[in-house]
């Protein structure tokens, strides 16, 4: 069994990822890459939004030696990006909240969707799941903070997020058990309908009787 990485070196690694969180990379997210390269299971050119400084910083770190990007992982882009919603599109199907790892695409089931434009990593992954291709990927606003300076955001929301989601597995798990019942719920039914077999045997007795 190949042993965990230390931890520190785990947050050092995942300190120098973009924290856009696209998987591009082929992990779920900036820190299973992180924990994957300092268990020495996955290389350090997976990481196309990082470009040439994250790899140079990567092979620094670890003490190898630089690498060209993985093309089977994409390209490095040529400019940040942010997703953009077209409102009179929109149908409001929610995919493109739930493919969000950042929380950044706000509305409600069948009402128009939008996207925080200031919270938006610019990972793309909302775009391939919408049904009528109402969303692009713009030049990053220059208003905006830099890239490097958004890590931390993201790196804190996409975590949330994954809180969140585990605390809705754990409610409909919950909710499952509470609407299947147990050996004492299920023997009171049978009391129950048992009763009311025998006090509609004892009315129909009655009206026979009359």
């Amino acid at each position: 069994m190949q042993e965990k990485p230390p931890a520190a070196l785990t947050d050092r690694v995942d300190a120098l990822l973009p924290q856009t969180q696209c998987r591009q990379c082929g992990f779920d997210g900036c820190r299973p890459y992180a924990a994957a390269i300092a268990a020495a299971a996955a290389p350090i050119n997976r990481c196309p939004p990082g470009g040439e400084a994250t790899l140079l910083a990567l092979s620094q770190l670890i003490g190898v030696a630089p690498l060209a990007l993985d093309p089977s992982c994409g390209t490095a882009p040529a400019a940040a990006t942010v997703a953009l919603i077209d409102e009179q599109r929109c149908i409001g199907c929610f995919k493109c909240i739930d493919a969000c790892p950042v929380d950044a695409i706000v509305g409600a089931a069948k009402r128009m969707h939008t996207v925080i434009a200031a919270e938006c990593s610019g990972c793309g992954l909302c775009v391939p799941p919408c049904p009528v291709d109402c969303i692009d990927l713009m030049p990053r606003p220059a208003a905006l903070p830099p890239l490097r300076a958004q890590a931390g955001l993201w790196r804190r929301r996409h975590r949330q997020r994954l809180a969140r989601l585990e605390r809705e597995r754990l409610a409909r798990e919950a909710a499952r058990r509470r609407g299947r019942p147990g050996l004492r719920e299920t023997a009171q039914a049978f009391d129950i309908a048992a009763a009311i077999a025998r006090a509609r045997g004892r009315r129909t007795q009655a009206h026979k009787r009359q």
